[in-house]
């Protein structure tokens, strides 16, 4: 089991993750295109679940975790483990992502 100070850094790199994909600029020609490619066909379900995917914090945070988890588990020799312990594990990470978003948003500006 992860200890409370790597559970911490993960969530700091999965908040990191989130933050990347759902608001940086440096992705605004993807997200674009996915708006694009949503458009084309905007009652198609699998477009729509991948577009509220990448445009919501929590849903995107929240897979951000557990991949960060199983990078992490996997780059340190551990490998996923039981998956009772991966899930707590994820779901702990992903709370820490979940309340450094809620920080970030009170913040002005």
């Amino acid at each position: 089991m992860l200890s409370f100070m790597e559970l911490g850094a993960l969530g700091f790199a999965a908040y990191r993750v989130t933050q990347l994909i759902v608001w940086d600029s440096i992705l605004d020609g993807a997200r674009q295109r996915l708006e694009l490619w949503h458009a084309r066909k905007f009652t198609s379900k699998t477009r729509t679940f991948f577009r509220a995917l990448v445009g919501c914090v929590y849903c995107t945070g929240f897979h951000a975790a557990w991949l960060t988890v199983l990078a992490y588990r996997l780059a340190s020799g551990q490998g996923p483990g039981n998956f009772l312990i991966f899930g707590i594990e994820s779901f702990a990470v992903a709370g820490v992502q979940a309340l450094l978003n809620r920080w970030d948003d009170s913040l002005p500006g």
